[in-house]
């Protein structure tokens, strides 16, 4: 017992006199202690700009870049026509603000796809607010423009066949048969001549500005003559055009399987040819569905012109 207590103090002594060394060492005048430097990055402001809205003048709106997006996207996001256009849709005849009930507080631009010099995609999240209730309406929106697409209808030996495209659509993770469509490459609103354009360049067949028959034509004004495929998140209205025409079954055949597309654009096309009698349990495409229902209208109030011969 006598001895522990000796070991005890014994090394308490000796811790003593080593924390006193070290303590005079710290006290020494030439001692130096090391000094820590933690800068800390100031995180860039961000990018905010106000516009006025002649629905709400006295309501300012702030647009926002979200973290990601450059200074010179922000910019382009704002003078693109995809957004103009929304704006522009807010205020309209039936615009979500032409009632003043509604109110658009704050837009965050948080995607932007350059397609080229011009913005082909635009991803943003608008906060509008329902004045009586004070809640946010649902405002996640994928701006994408204005589209055409195209019914081509063969007749071939009694027959009538429609003209579709296969593709590649990693969105839906499938290869799609649909009908040829494409975007608006500029603002002109060349409805006509990009129809034209992509029927060419989706299958092939060279057709004649003169030939296509609007088909959104012939809904009521109000609906703006476009249909829209997705209003929940995406703004792209589309116009359906018609083609019809004679051909012989050679031609049909020559239309079939053919590998057709913008190769350098990643387009990897190929044109099948199906009886119009089944195009509509074919294929989920949308853009199908709605064109066989508008030319079947058509032609049942003897909306379309005679088949040409």
């Amino acid at each position: 017992m006598h001895l522990l207590v000796d070991v005890e103090a014994s090394m308490a002594q000796r811790l003593g006199a080593i924390f006193c060394k070290r303590l005079t060492a710290l006290n020494a005048p030439n001692w130096r202690r090391p000094r820590l430097c933690c800068k800390m990055a100031a995180e860039p402001s961000p990018l905010i700009h106000s516009i006025s809205l002649p629905n709400q003048v006295a309501e300012p709106v702030r647009i926002v870049a979200a973290p990601g997006i450059s200074s010179s996207e922000f910019w382009s996001a704002i003078d693109s026509s995809l957004f103009k256009q929304w704006l522009h849709n807010l205020q309209t005849e039936n615009g979500v603000l032409a009632f003043g009930n509604m109110v658009l507080k704050q837009v965050l631009i948080q995607g932007v796809d350059m397609f080229g010099k011009r913005i082909g995609f635009l991803k943003f999240k608008a906060d509008i607010i329902d004045r009586e209730t004070g809640q946010k309406v649902p405002g996640i929106v994928f701006a994408r423009g204005p589209a055409v697409t195209i019914l081509i209808l063969l007749e071939s030996e009694g027959e009538t066949y429609a003209v579709l495209t296969e593709q590649v659509r990693v969105p839906t993770g499938r290869i799609l048969l649909e009908l040829p469509a494409g975007m608006l490459d500029d603002d002109k609103g060349d409805f006509v001549g990009t129809a034209v354009r992509e029927v060419e360049e989706e299958t092939g067949i060279k057709l004649n500005v003169e030939d296509m028959i609007d088909l959104t034509a012939f809904l009521e004004p109000s609906t703006g003559c476009r249909v829209i495929p997705s209003p929940g998140g995406c703004d792209e209205e589309i116009s359906i055009f018609l083609f019809r025409g004679s051909v012989d079954k050679e031609t049909i055949t020559q239309l079939q399987g053919k590998e057709t597309g913008l190769r350098e654009h990643g387009e990897l096309i190929k044109v099948r040819v199906v009886p119009y009698k089944k195009l509509w349990r074919t294929t989920a495409d949308s853009k199908v569905l709605m064109a066989v229902a508008l030319f079947e209208m058509a032609t049942k109030e003897g909306l379309l012109p005679p088949l040409a011969t």
